[in-house]
């Protein structure tokens, strides 16, 4: 008697959707979907930042680039 069987459950879930119907729980569950998610790539975000960058700072991986000036192309 301390657990309810599937036939509740069934008649919970009928109800639950008689009273707020089926576009309100379905916006409930994509916000909730949403949250879970950001909530999650939260976590990975601050995982990230607790572990220690690579920081390269090597002569071989670094490009030399020579800057020209702009030629004004216009005929005024």
């Amino acid at each position: 008697m301390g657990s309810f069987s599937i036939w509740h459950w069934l008649v919970v879930l009928v109800i639950v959707a008689l009273v707020f119907g089926t576009k309100k729980l379905r916006n409930i569950g994509e916000d909730l979907g949403g949250a879970v998610k950001g909530f999650k790539k939260g976590i990975k975000e601050a995982e990230s930042e607790d572990l220690p960058t690579k920081q390269v700072a090597d002569q071989h991986n670094t490009v030399e680039v020579q800057a020209k000036e702009k030629q004004d192309v216009s005929n005024n």
